[in-house]
């Protein structure tokens, strides 16, 4: 089977759509559209419904699926130990990581990564924690750098790098902020802005609200923790936004009986080898940890 083929095959799966598989991979659709019909052909039978937009697997793509995984994280490997042999840092590294970590934690350890390993060729994916921890478990990331869970998949290895405290904030003029003590019953009484519901940062707050078992009315939802702090600065919610973060028109609104934290970090599989550059910005990582402690 051609290993293109089944890059193809398996980021379609991945993705549920040619033209996003098609994005991802750095191709044009009929390309890929090409290489998934010479699979089909060469195993005489039909991968994908294409229902309208929807692409779902058939009975064949779903039985295939994982047997196309498995060849795909062997050749990955195979070429991992033959680099090492030489001993160099090169080749290709996939990472995924939000746009918050991105921005905020990432730049210059990745300054120093790529001044240090100028031979690695950095695949960077802005996206979601959540689905950061989903492609490293599927295997098409190495390293997802992102917010942890409370509690990952068995599959998935986590590594703390920066310990990151939420504070409840609001504009300093809002009446939430002109409060004298502020209790859990004040802060249900305004509209919050929050992330996603389902969202790593949005659970650790729910976890914490949970014994009080509050409705919370929620304004407006997004993911990016820029946008939060921006509708949050012209007045349109409280929120729990991290503490790195609060600035400007923003304050902290201390509630005794709210403590929130999330960790940031290192995602990887339980299951798979390191290529020499993951471990390279791993150990990078680990000695940010060092240095922060």
């Amino acid at each position: 089977m051609d290993i293109n083929a089944l890059q193809a095959f398996t980021q379609v799966a991945d993705e549920g759509s040619f033209s996003r598989a098609a994005e991802a991979l750095f191709l044009t659709q009929p390309a890929v559209s090409k290489r998934v019909g010479g699979l089909e052909n060469e195993l005489h039978a039909r991968l994908f419904d294409r229902i309208g937009r929807r692409v779902q697997l058939t009975e064949a793509g779903r039985a295939l699926l994982p047997h196309a995984r498995r060849i795909l994280r062997e050749v990955k490997e195979s070429r991992q130990s033959v680099a090492a042999l030489g001993g160099r840092i090169g080749g290709r590294l996939t990472v995924g990581t939000s746009h918050h970590i991105g921005l905020h934690r990432l730049p210059a350890v990745l300054g120093k990564f790529t001044a240090g390993y100028p031979e690695v060729e950095l695949d960077l994916h802005f996206m979601d924690s959540e689905q950061a921890c989903l492609a490293v478990e599927q295997g098409n990331l190495e390293l997802g750098i992102v917010t942890l869970p409370n509690q990952p998949n068995n599959a998935l290895l986590t590594t703390v790098v920066w310990p990151d405290p939420l504070d409840i904030v609001a504009r300093h003029d809002a009446p939430l902020a002109q409060l004298r003590q502020p209790t859990l019953a004040d802060l249900i009484a305004y509209p919050a802005v929050l992330p996603g519901a389902g969202t790593f940062t949005r659970r650790v707050l729910e976890a914490a609200l949970r014994p009080q078992q509050p409705r919370l009315s929620v304004a407006l939802e997004t993911n990016y923790l820029e946008i939060i702090k921006m509708l949050v600065s012209v007045g349109l919610g409280w929120s729990a936004l991290p503490r790195t973060m609060i600035d400007g028109p923003l304050c902290s609104v201390p509630i005794p009986a709210l403590a929130l934290h999330r960790d940031l970090g290192i995602v990887r599989h339980s299951q798979h080898t390191l290529t020499s550059a993951a471990r390279a910005l791993v150990d990078l990582l680990n000695q940010t940890t060092s240095t922060t402690a």
